[in-house]
């Protein structure tokens, strides 16, 4: 049997290796196709026919049981979502209120000007990506309309509906990821205006009330789409609305997050360094690359993570859906836990709203008139509130909705027990990334005080401890809690669904994101906070005329410029820390996830081949399983290896142009805008050069894999996730570190320009493609990898091994030309015409 997804995926992914395959020169310009798009497509089309002809329509066969049959507080569980969905609008209209609020804001003209140069840049990144998810976009939906219409004979309305539920999974990612990205560029210069006021709370009260938007909005929207799909389209049909829907989302954040990744690291380390190279300062505003280092903050702190957000929470209700109609045989018990989720869903929208006003009152009262405190308690308040109102909230909502399951009284509170692992890990794992990543850690000041003598070098090294003591400390906390939920999911669960272990792993996931819109917001924080202080200085605020005269005239104020930097400073480093917490939740919830699948994986390979044989098949004695242990490592390594490498190459190549511009003349005012606007086009190039090389090389590596053995490829997917967790752990928490300790010695010692912090700067743009990039990209590439992947393997399975083998020699031969363009289409040229013209001698640039 051909899965519809891989024939789907499989011609998408050609048709997009004939488009992107070219080279782009060095001036920007890409040399015209060899292969007419035309003749690609129309043989993509041929193939995907001939392919699909023999398909069963095995993930088309998901349906959702009548929600009218059982009743819920009075009222059957399709009435009961119909209140929620009328939560989540409101959840909607609160995000929506909170953007007026905040733009609403007061702010001084030369700051707005800043914030609104930086909106410009920011929406044409994503003006650039959304044009390459239409395109991909529009060749799925001709495949999808060949397949359900032509192949599977469904009514011109089904086809309809399926489309249009793969444009809203696109749209969603990046719809979000646009909110996410105009708020976020409102708040930074109301944050930075703010900050004169002399007063620090302010300047964390606005950006944590950008990130609820955000957090918010995000939630209720992705809410409001799955309940519509659950709601209002008939059952024959939700199953693949849902399947739609799911690839529209993935295709969102897959390019979202890996082209933010290198984007943003690229602007970054190319502005960070000429600090070091001219001895200039913080975002100085002569440097053309500080608007690309803003807007990269954005498109990789902001784009990136919400729409891999709005995938996660996307993907893991369709997973529980999926499990909950397949594994559970009675239809009754079917509507109620179906029900039960969805509720549970919608009860964080209630929990994290409730929690952040009660947190902000409790935080004005102590922190509103204070002169200093720390910013990061109560960020942390916030989550530990959220955190224990929704584990309440869980044991009293379960109680109401499924005080028994199949007869059985006890499991109410069991399956809420397994949720409360997962939402203890949400805030838990925060607590332990702040040990290490901390402006107020002992690793954070061990990193520094290494600096003192060592210089860069004991800086790095000092930062590589620091990430490997949080992988094993984060990794024994995740560990623990899984199997907890694991233990309580043998205490009765089997009588009421098949494989309680997979729904155990499934619920601890969803407890992860329990306090949805919280966890987004803390993330959101830090690129707030980091441009707030870009657009300060960018603003050239102090030395305008008469500026505190008329600040007091039209604001009622007068500015405090000395105590504005330090605050601005100093919430920068609780930003940094935040955004390090987020990481390892989404990355821990991309691993239990995977383990679902895996297991999922495990139980088809059971019911066809029994469980003696599979058991032998998946023992260490088993060499192919062995084999797949040890490669699924080797694809982590090369994806880290991949990913730094265009972030080099493209920061090369943006601190080659960077040094040829800048104008440090005495009586130079501001970089122009056509440089700054320059520097960013860079980074786009060589984020989207790096993530096709990427993306298309691990999808041709699952297929091949896939193809090889089923028993190699749950070898190769386990090591993914355990090699991806420990991986992304460690480089997220070494990279929080080395940033976090040039904060200090900017902020605490007040060093800038010495020795000292030279030597952390280095450690920073180490530590740039560590935490933005490799790390935050390995949750896309695991929930890629394994939904793909166990698709892939049941076409593998039902292939005679002859097709199978060479099919698997296909892939790996295409999946090889992508590892090898990773490098070496992306090394550093050097020696052209084109070098010849732009001085890489600092002196030839000071003019």
């Amino acid at each position: 049997m051909v899965s519809p997804l891989f024939v789907i995926v499989f011609s998408c992914v050609v048709l997009v290796w004939f488009r992107t395959s070219r080279e782009p020169g060095r001036d920007g310009t890409v040399p015209r196709n060899r292969i007419s798009p035309k003749l690609a497509s129309a043989a993509v089309l041929l193939f995907t026919l001939l392919l699909a002809s023999g398909a069963m329509a095995s993930e088309a066969e998901l349906k959702i049981p009548d929600l009218t049959t059982v009743s819920f507080l009075g009222m059957t569980g399709h009435s009961l979502l119909v209140w929620g969905l009328l939560v989540c609008f409101l959840g909607m209209v609160f995000g929506f209120v909170q953007y007026t609020q905040i733009r609403n804001l007061p702010v001084h003209q030369a700051m707005r000007e800043i914030s609104e140069l930086i909106w410009e840049t920011c929406k044409t990144y994503l003006i650039t990506q959304g044009k390459f998810l239409a395109i991909l976009w529009a060749f799925i939906a001709s495949i999808m309309v060949v397949y359900f219409g032509f192949l599977l004979h469904y009514a011109t309305t089904q086809v309809v509906i399926i489309i249009v539920f793969s444009i809203i999974g696109i749209l969603g990612s990046y719809g979000v990821a646009w909110f996410g990205i105009r708020i976020n560029t409102y708040a930074n210069s109301r944050t930075a205006f703010a900050s004169l006021q002399g007063k620090p709370f302010p300047t964390m009260a606005i950006p944590l009330k950008s990130g609820m938007s955000v957090g918010m909005m995000l939630v209720s929207v992705e809410l409001v789409m799955m309940l519509f799909i659950l709601l209002y389209v008939p059952g024959a049909y939700s199953g693949p609305c849902f399947i739609g829907f799911a690839i529209g989302e993935s295709l969102g954040a897959a390019a979202l997050r890996i082209a933010g990744g290198i984007f943003t690291k690229i602007a970054d380390i190319g502005s960070d360094l000429m600090k070091i190279v001219f001895k200039i300062k913080e975002d100085d505003v002569r440097n053309p690359g500080v608007i690309a280092d803003c807007t990269g903050d954005n498109a990789g702190d902001s784009v990136g993570p919400t729409a891999d957000g709005f995938e996660t929470y996307g993907v893991t209700g369709v997973a529980l859906i999926a499990f909950i109609v397949l594994a559970v045989p009675d239809m009754i018990v079917q509507v109620q836990l179906l029900v039960w989720i969805f509720v549970m869903r919608i009860g964080m929208i209630v929990t994290s709203a409730l929690s952040y006003y009660v947190n902000g009152a409790i935080a004005r009262a102590k922190y509103g008139e204070a002169a200093k405190f720390n910013f990061e308690h109560p960020l942390t308040s916030l989550v530990w509130l959220t955190s224990l109102i929704s584990i309440g909230m869980t044991f009293v909502l379960s109680y109401l909705l499924v005080p028994e399951l199949s007869g059985d009284g006890t499991l109410w509170w069991k399956l809420s027990a397994i949720i409360t692992c997962g939402t203890i890990a949400g805030a838990l794992i925060p607590e332990l990334v702040k040990i290490f990543t901390s402006t107020n850690s002992g690793h954070v000041r061990e990193v520094l005080t290494a600096s003192r003598e060592g210089g860069a070098s004991l800086n790095i090294l000092s930062g590589f401890v620091a990430g490997n003591f949080s992988a094993y400390w984060l990794g024994m906390a995740i560990i623990f809690l899984m199997a907890i939920g694991y233990s309580v999911s043998t205490m009765g669960l089997a009588s009421i669904m098949a494989a309680p272990a997979i729904f155990s792993f499934g619920l601890i996931a969803f407890g992860f994101l329990g306090m949805g819109p919280v966890t987004i917001a803390v993330d959101s924080y830090g690129p707030v906070t980091d441009n707030a202080q870009s657009v300060y200085e960018l603003s050239t605020i102090e030395t305008l005329p008469n500026i505190s005269e008329n600040i007091k005239k039209e604001f009622g104020f007068t500015p405090d410029f000395e105590n504005a930097k330090m605050y601005l400073e100093e919430n920068d480093g609780a930003g940094n820390t935040f955004k390090a917490t987020a990481k390892p939740v989404l990355i821990g919830t991309a691993v239990v996830g995977a383990t679902t699948l895996i297991f999922s994986i495990i139980q088809v390979l059971t019911r066809m081949f029994g469980g003696p044989a599979v058991s032998a098949g998946l023992s260490i004695l088993n060499p192919v399983f062995l084999l797949g242990l040890i490669t699924g490592g080797t694809t982590i390594y090369w994806f880290t290896g991949a990913s730094m490498q265009a972030v080099t190459t493209g920061a090369y190549r943006a601190v080659e142009f960077i040094k040829a511009n800048i104008n440090l003349d005495e009586g130079a005012e501001k970089a122009s805008v056509t440089d700054s606007k320059r520097v960013v086009e860079i980074c786009t190039q060589y984020a989207q050069k790096g993530m096709w090389n990427i993306f298309l090389a691990v999808f041709f590596s699952t297929l091949a894999f896939a193809c090889v053995n089923h028993y190699f490829f749950i070898g190769y997917l386990i090591s993914i996730a355990v090699f991806g967790l420990f991986q992304a752990i460690f480089m997220a928490n070494a990279g929080g570190a080395w940033d976090n300790a040039k904060k200090l010695v900017e902020t605490e010692l007040n060093m800038k320009g010495t020795d000292l912090h030279d030597a952390t700067v280095v450690g920073d743009t180490v530590g740039d493609p560590f935490k933005d990039t490799s790390s935050v990209a390995m949750n896309p590439i695991i929930k890629f990898t394994t939904l793909f992947g166990l698709l892939a393997v049941e076409l593998a399975i039902e292939l005679p091994v002859a097709t199978s083998r060479i099919a698997a020699a296909a892939f790996f031969a295409v999946a090889v030309v992508f590892v090898w363009r990773s490098f070496y289409s992306m090394r550093i040229k050097t020696g052209g015409a084109e070098d010849e013209q732009l001085p890489a001698d600092p002196e030839k640039a000071r003019g």
